[in-house]
C-alpha cells in the first residue's frame, strides 16, 4: 500500500506542477501581450521592470491555475492508471479505490490551504503591487520623456501629441486643452520636471492657439513664448492609495465591511427622502459587494477538493491515456465552475439576491457529484 500511495501521489504531484506551469503561462500570456509588451515596445519599461511585473502577476494567476492544474492532473493520472490496467491489478489484490486515493484527497486539501493563501492574501497583494508598478512605469515615462508620435491622455484636462523629443527639447507639439476647447500648436518647446514637488512645466515657443467660443466662433492667437500651467503629476497618474474591492485581501475586506456598516450618512440640507434613500442604498450595495468578495475568496479556496473528487472517478471512467482528452474535459469542467463565479460577481451589487450563496453552489455540486461518482467507481458500477 505504501508503494502504491507513493506512486500515485508522486504521479499526481508531478502532473500538478506541470499543468499549473502550463496554465500559468497561458493565463499570463494575455496580460503580457496586452500590457507589459506594449510598455517594452514604447520604451516605458525596462526588461527588469517587465520581469518584475510578470513575477508579481504569477501569484495572482495561480489563484486560477492551481485548481485547474489539480483537476487536469487527476484526470490524466487516473486515466492512465485505469488504461494500463493498474487499477484492475490493485482491485484483484483486494485494494479498494478509496484506500488508493486517500493520499491524493489529502493532497487536494493541502492545495486548498495553498489556494486560500493565494486567494485571501498573496494574490490580491501581488495584483495591487503589479498595478502600482505598471502605473509607475507609465508615470515615469510621462515625467521623464513625453513619448513622441503617440497621444498622451495621462494628464487630466489635456491631450498631448509630440512630434519629436530630444532629451526635453520638443518639436511639433500639439496640446488639446479640453477645459477651454483650445488647441495649441508650437514648432518647438521644452519641458521640465520638479522632482521635489512632482510638478511638470511645459514651455512652448512661437505657439498658435485656436479657441472655440460658446457661440461657435473660432479665435486665433499667437504667443512668442507660452507656458502651460504647472501640472501636478501626483494627480495626473491617477494613483489610488486604496485598492478596488476585487483587489483587496480578505482582512482588508473585513475592515472595509466593518467601516461601511458603521458609516452614518449625514443628512444634506434640503435633501429629499428619495435622495437619502439612494445614498443608503449605495452604501448597502458596497457592503454587499464586499461581503460577496469575501465569500468568493473563501469558497474558491475549496475548489481544489471538489475538482479532485470529480477528477479521480472521471479519469477512471475515461480509461484513456491521451493527454488532449483529459485537458479538454478539464477545461469543460472549469468553465462550468467559473460560470457560477462570474454569475456571482455580476450579482454582487444586488445583495437582496444573496449572491454570496452562488459562490458556494459549485463547491456543493462538484463535491456531491464527485462523492457519488467515487462511490460508484469504488463499487465498480
Amino acid at each position: 500500500m505504501k508503494t502504491l500511495h507513493k506512486y500515485l501521489t508522486l504521479q499526481v504531484l508531478v502532473s500538478l506542477l506541470l499543468t499549473v506551469a502550463v496554465f500559468t503561462f497561458v493565463l499570463l500570456l494575455g496580460t503580457v501581450l496586452k500590457e507589459i509588451l506594449v510598455l517594452l515596445v514604447n520604451g516605458q519599461a525596462r526588461i527588469s521592470t517587465a520581469l518584475e511585473a510578470i513575477g508579481l502577476l504569477i501569484p495572482f494567476v495561480c489563484v486560477y491555475a492551481l485548481p485547474m492544474g489539480l483537476l487536469t492532473a487527476t484526470l490524466l493520472v487516473f486515466g492512465r492508471f485505469s488504461a494500463d490496467q493498474e487499477l484492475t491489478a490493485a482491485r484483484a489484490s483486494g485494494i479498494s479505490l478509496l484506500s488508493l486515493v486517500t493520499p491524493v484527497l489529502l493532497l487536494s486539501l493541502l492545495c486548498c490551504g495553498v489556494s486560500a493563501w493565494f486567494n485571501m492574501d498573496l494574490g490580491p497583494r501581488s495584483r495591487v503591487a503589479y498595478l502600482k508598478l505598471i502605473a509607475s512605469a507609465r508615470a515615469g515615462l510621462m515625467q521623464a520623456q513625453l513619448p513622441a508620435g503617440q497621444p498622451i491622455y495621462d494628464f487630466p484636462g489635456y491631450i498631448f501629441l509630440v512630434g519629436e523629443n530630444h532629451g526635453g527639447d520638443l518639436k511639433d507639439v500639439t496640446i488639446e486643452w479640453l477645459q477651454y476647447s483650445t488647441t495649441i500648436f508650437a514648432p518647438q518647446g521644452q519641458y521640465a520636471v520638479d522632482t521635489t514637488s512632482n510638478v511638470l512645466t511645459l514651455t512652448l515657443f512661437n505657439a498658435v492657439s485656436s479657441t472655440v467660443t460658446s457661440n461657435g466662433t473660432t479665435v486665433l492667437s499667437s504667443f512668442p513664448i507660452w507656458q502651460l500651467p504647472p501640472i501636478d503629476l501626483n494627480t495626473s497618474t491617477n494613483r489610488n492609495s486604496k485598492p478596488n474591492i476585487s483587489d483587496m485581501t480578505f482582512w482588508q475586506l473585513q475592515d472595509t465591511a466593518r467601516d461601511l456598516e458603521r458609516f452614518d450618512l449625514p443628512a444634506k440640507a434640503g435633501a429629499s427622502s428619495q435622495e437619502m434613500s439612494a445614498q443608503f442604498h449605495e452604501v448597502e450595495k458596497l457592503i454587499g459587494q464586499t461581503r460577496a468578495e469575501m465569500h468568493r475568496q473563501i469558497a474558491f479556496s475549496f475548489a481544489c477538493f471538489g475538482f479532485a473528487l470529480v477528477g479521480i472517478p472521471l479519469g477512471i471512467r475515461m480509461h484513456r491515456r491521451e493527454t488532449n482528452v483529459g485537458i479538454a474535459i478539464a477545461l469543460g469542467l472549469v468553465l462550468v465552475y467559473y460560470s457560477f463565479i462570474i454569475l456571482g460577481k455580476s450579482l454582487a451589487a444586488r445583495p437582496e439576491l444573496a449572491p454570496h450563496l452562488i459562490f458556494w453552489l459549485p463547491n456543493f455540486i462538484f463535491q456531491a457529484v464527485g462523492a457519488v461518482l467515487l462511490w460508484r467507481a469504488n463499487r465498480g458500477i
